[in-house]
């Protein structure tokens, strides 16, 4: 894991910026729009909410269709809207407020536990919301690009879903690394995932890591579409 993660870091220029710098909450409602959705389409539906709704609490004085109008770029509209005020719902509920600051004062694990207890709520989404926020928690996000890059490269059986995949990739890091570094290592392969590991035709030829992976040059473009269904187990 070690060497995988010291080539990826000198192709993709460690430490990488965090791209967020926002409160949890809005961390946690970007996350959620995100799922099975390209990061330009979740990006413009933030835009969209934060531009109709001056807080998060007022997502919940409306009806999810006026939720729903503001977000048709994004995968399952009709889905995220009501799951999006259902989770705040929950937040406020539970906390009397709409904010995730406390989780601040918890153990990682304790926090993400906290956070996939929200019915909504799942490994990647929890882990997205406490690392990328100004939280800055340590905690390994997991998405689809990361998931096949590991698969590929054996780190996980290949038959393990994205969810369960996150206990057993981070157990994988070394225990005194930051958070910084567990950004890092999510980040860079999310990046070779987009860049080189394909999941049609991956880019065998420029992988910095193909003398390692067991997968190089065998991979063929697989004969169904992307599985994207709607009722994959939650993110």
């Amino acid at each position: 894991m070690l060497i995988i993660h010291e080539r990826l870091c000198e192709v993709y220029h460690c430490p990488i910026p965090y791209f967020s710098d926002s409160d949890p909450v809005s961390d946690l409602i970007g996350a959620l729009l995100s799922h099975r959705t390209l990061n330009r389409d979740s990006a413009a539906a933030m835009r969209n909410l934060r531009s109709r709704f001056s807080t998060w609490d007022q997502m919940l004085e409306v009806p999810a269709e006026e939720i729903e109008r503001q977000i048709p770029m994004v995968r399952w509209p009709e889905m995220k809207a009501p799951r999006l005020q259902s989770v705040l719902g929950e937040i406020l509920s539970r906390r009397g407020e709409l904010s995730l600051d406390f989780l601040a004062q918890m153990d990682p694990q304790d926090a993400l536990a906290w956070l996939e207890g929200i019915k909504g709520v799942g490994p990647k989404t929890a882990a997205a919301t406490i690392s990328f926020s100004r939280l800055r928690m340590r905690a390994l996000a997991v998405d689809s690009h990361h998931h096949r890059v590991a698969q590929r490269l054996a780190l996980i059986p290949p038959k393990m879903g994205e969810g369960p995949a996150h206990r057993y990739l981070v157990d994988m890091l070394p225990e005194e690394w930051t958070p910084q570094q567990v950004y890092d290592d999510h980040e860079i392969f999310m990046l070779h995932g987009q860049k080189i590991c394909h999941w049609r035709k991956p880019a065998c030829d420029r992988c910095v890591l193909a003398d390692i992976c067991p997968s190089a040059f065998k991979v063929d473009a697989p004969a169904k579409p992307d599985p994207r269904a709607k009722n994959a187990t939650l993110l």
